[in-house]
Order: structure tokens, then C-alpha cells, then sequence
């Protein structure tokens, strides 16, 4: 059966669902590839509570991971940055909020004389591609290696290696065409957007039946479905559809003013390209002209004589013999 919710690509509705615990283990756990056991969403001073020129939505996350190591199962906390954006966006924008995680003295763990910090994980959903990389889903980790690039596989998860270095995860959503190989690849489903219904984007038509022996994935679908239905919901769609049109327009504007310049600049260089000739062809006739009259003088013309010939005046007759 086929059901109509909210495209969790906006903002408010990516909001919306990942502040619901269970849906964040769901989506945190498939990206990980871990069992995430608890989550809680950080407050921070770095999430889009104003628009700028980019629209870049930013939520944090504590993560209790719970991995084995051998026959024994530890849990361990990692910090989740996730980040994401629907428009082309420059990379500085997310060194600058890595940045201010480093330095936020909240990500030390508590009780750690030297300071070390939690491990970090940055997650980017992307609402672009990135060059030519086809694979819709990459990881970026970090190993530890010698000198002769051999991997020290004793000490990788040391506190001070991981307070200094993090893995990265990006998803580029535009490569996501329904094709559901793994357990990411199905939770990330729901942002496939060739599922878009109607004239704008606001809503996904899904077959409900895909996910029917998937709790947590109906679960997640039932709080798109209940998002398509808030009002206030589609309003907060309304506005970011407002926002990315005057961004479109304003781009639209400037590439047509670029074009224009272009063709200007263009236009310029022929001119002056077909004024520098004009100049070489005066200069070489003016060549021509003076040899002419010194080859006349040479013969015993006067100026005068010269001039009646030519055609030019005496007072250019005299200059060209100069």
C-alpha cells in the first residue's frame, strides 16, 4: 500500500524525527553500523535558528555505542555531528563548525585529568554530489600506521589519537534511486527523491509494503505521515520553499548578470582586437606612404610635385620625408 509523507530533506522535518530517540538510534545505528543503545540530542549554540545564504541544518548527538570486543561487550559514548544541506555547499562552512566542537570544552569526558575528548563522528547528508564519487554512501576513517605505512592495530582507539582525529560519513541523497542492498541503504530510503508526489517536493508517495517486517521503519514512516498532516509542519515547508526560491532567483540573477558580463567582456576584446588592427593596418600604410614619397624624393621630385601625385597635402609630404 502506498502512503503519502512529509520528505524528511526539509529542515523542520528532519528536525521533527530525529529528535524522537527512537528514530535517531534507528537512523544513528544504520550509519554507524553499531548498536546505538541511547541517544540523547545536545544542546549547542551552532544549529540554524536564523537563515543565511546556505542552508546547512546541524544537530548533535551523544551516542552510547555498544561494541564487543572479543566475547565482551563494552559500551562506549561517541559524539555525532551530523549535518546536513540540500544546497552545493562550501566546505569551509562545515570545517568552521568541526572547528568549534574541537574547542568546545563540553566534549571532554568528564573526569579526565588530561583532557581527553570524546571520540567524534561527522556525518554529512548531502543534497548534492560530491565530484565524481558514484558510491551514494562513503566512510572516512582514520588508521593508525608506522613508519613503513603498516597498520598499528594495538592503541588505534587511544584517547589522545581519537581527541585529535575523527571518521566521517557521507551520504550523497541524490544517489539514493531506490536501490536497498544493506540496512543504511533501506533506512536512508526515505529520503530517495524520486518518490516525490505532486508539484513541489514536500511529499514522498512510499510503498508502505517494503518496510512491512521492519518495526522501526514503520515506526519512522508513521512519524513522516503524521508530519505530512501537521499544518504547521507545512507551513515551516512553505517557508523553506519561500527561502530556496529567493536563493534560486538570486542565483538565477547573478549568473544571468555573469552572462551578460561575459558577452560584454567579449564584445570588448573583439573591438579592441579589431581596433588594434585597424591600428596595424594605418601603421602599415602610413610605411608604405613614406617610403613611396622618399623614393619619389630620392628621384628628384620636389614635395610639391609629390603632393600633386599623391594626393597628400605638403605639410604630410614633409613629415613622412622626416
Amino acid at each position: 500500500m502506498f502512503i503519502h509523507v512529509a520528505n524528511p530533506i526539509y529542515d523542520s522535518v528532519f528536525k521533527y524525527i530525529m529528535e524522537d530517540e527512537r528514530i535517531a538510534k534507528t537512523m544513528l545505528s544504520a550509519l554507524l553500523k553499531k548498536e546505538v543503545v541511547h541517544v540523547t540530542v545536545r544542546p549547542h549554540e551552532y544549529s540554524n535558528t536564523t537563515r543565511d545564504t546556505l542552508s546547512m541544518f546541524r544537530i548533535d548527538f551523544a551516542a552510547t555505542v555498544r561494541e564487543r570486543e572479543g566475547d565482551v561487550e563494552k559500551d562506549r559514548v561517541v559524539l555525532i555531528e551530523l549535518q546536513k544541506t540540500w544546497l552545493n555547499t562550501e566546505t569551509l562552512r562545515f570545517r568552521q563548525y568541526l572547528g568549534a566542537q574541537y574547542s568546545n570544552k563540553n566534549n571532554i569526558r568528564e573526569a579526565d585529568e588530561k583532557g581527553f575528548a570524546y571520540p567524534m563522528v561527522a556525518v554529512y547528508l548531502l543534497g548534492h554530489r560530491v565530484g565524481n564519487i558514484n558510491e551514494p554512501i562513503v566512510y572516512v576513517n582514520h588508521d593508525v600506521f608506522d613508519y613503513n605505512g603498516n597498520i598499528v592495530k594495538e592503541g588505534s582507539e587511544e584517547p589522545f589519537v581519537e581527541s585529535l582525529t575523527h571518521n566521517s560519513i557521507i551520504v550523497q541523497i541524490p544517489l539514493l534511486h531506490g536501490n536497498v542492498n544493506n540496512r543504511l541503504e533501506k533506512v536512508l530510503s526515505v529520503f530517495d527523491q524520486t518518490q516525490v508526489e505532486g508539484n513541489t517536493q514536500q511529499v514522498l508517495k512510499i510503498d508502505e509494503d517494503k518496510y512491512a517486517d521492519d518495526n522501526d521503519m514503520l515506526y519512522v514512516l508513521h512519524k513522516l505521515t503524521a508530519a505530512a498532516a501537521n499544518s504547521e509542519m507545512r507551513q515551516d515547508m512553505n517557508v523553506e520553499d519561500e527561502y530556496y526560491k529567493a536563493i534560486e532567483d538570486r542565483d538565477t540573477a547573478i549568473m544571468q548578470r555573469d552572462k551578460i558580463l561575459k558577452e560584454q567582456e567579449e564584445q570588448l576584446s573583439q573591438q579592441s582586437e579589431q581596433l588594434s588592427q585597424k591600428d596595424e593596418q594605418l601603421s602599415l600604410k602610413d610605411e608604405q606612404l613614406r617610403n613611396m614619397a622618399k623614393v619619389l624624393f630620392d628621384k628628384g621630385m620636389t614635395e610639391e610635385q609629390i603632393s600633386s601625385m599623391t594626393g597628400i597635402d605638403i605639410e604630410n609630404i614633409v613629415k613622412l620625408l622626416k
